[in-house]
């Protein structure tokens, strides 16, 4: 089935939704027929092209929220206080309303499937905006765990998820050391009781050692955990995809 051409959408607001992440609301003609109840799905963001490059640069976002005619899509500002941030931090930290971009999509969400007696939830604030909405999907009687490493305390975010979900939250200044932060902080919390099922998106060696922890020493099935690197340290998304298919590849049983 063919992809279908890119839209081009209008900027109808910028806010900071914390003091490392801005929500950027996109509307406009172009979002006239767009699938309703794409929250949690994602979006392909198409940025001037590289020096050299003929292509667009594109980038890979979660839709945070979905109203009639806008879509809410919230950007981790990395790498702004070092001077090397990239395209979509730089686009996201400037742009005004009124502005447009094109923009790919949707693609499928990953929501936590039902029928599970605890949840285990990690990752980055490049995952905030999926675990938030996945979160706040789950059943009202749904329990669990969520970590999330953020940049600083004030970027905890409001998220309704059930009252038996615990949220912890890990400060790390600087996103992309320390990756072993977010797996610490799952086996300190221990294993629990019951059919769990994992989820975690983070920093590529942050991944890693999440699927170590919970594919390898806890076994969890395929059915049981969805696991996946939003994007790795040094690296573009471009060189990012590389290395994360060739490192699936080295990881999925023969």
């Amino acid at each position: 089935m063919p992809r279908p051409a890119p839209r081009t959408m209008t900027v109808l607001a910028r806010q900071a939704v914390s003091p490392s992440m801005i929500r950027i609301t996109l509307g406009g003609p172009g979002l006239e027929g767009y699938p309703e109840e794409q929250q949690g799905g994602y979006v392909k963001l198409m940025f001037e092209p590289a020096p050299g490059k003929a292509k667009p640069t594109l980038r890979t976002y979660t839709i945070r929220a979905q109203r009639p005619g806008e879509i809410d899509v919230d950007f981790a500002l990395h790498g702004v206080e070092n001077g090397v941030s990239g395209p979509a931090t730089n686009w996201a930290s400037r742009v005004q309303p009124g502005e447009t971009i094109e923009v790919g999509g949707p693609g499928a969400a990953k929501p936590l499937p039902e029928g599970f007696d605890f949840y285990l939830v990690a990752g980055d604030m490049t995952a905030i905006p999926a675990i938030s909405v996945n979160l706040e999907a789950l059943p009202r009687e749904a329990r669990g765990l969520a970590v999330i490493e953020i940049q600083q305390e004030g970027d905890r975010v409001a998220i309704d998820a059930p009252e038996g979900v615990e949220i912890r939250w890990v400060v790390n200044p600087h996103p992309g050391d320390h990756p072993e932060l977010l797996v610490d902080a799952l086996k300190a919390f221990g294993w629990p009781e019951g059919r769990v099922y994992g989820w975690a998106a983070s920093e590529f060696s942050a991944m890693r050692l999440m699927r170590q922890y919970l594919r390898e020493e806890r076994a969890l099935t395929p059915a049981e955990l969805y696991i996946s690197s939003y994007w790795k340290l040094g690296l573009d998304e471009e060189s990012h995809k590389v290395v994360k298919r060739e490192d699936m590849e080295a990881s999925t049983p023969a």
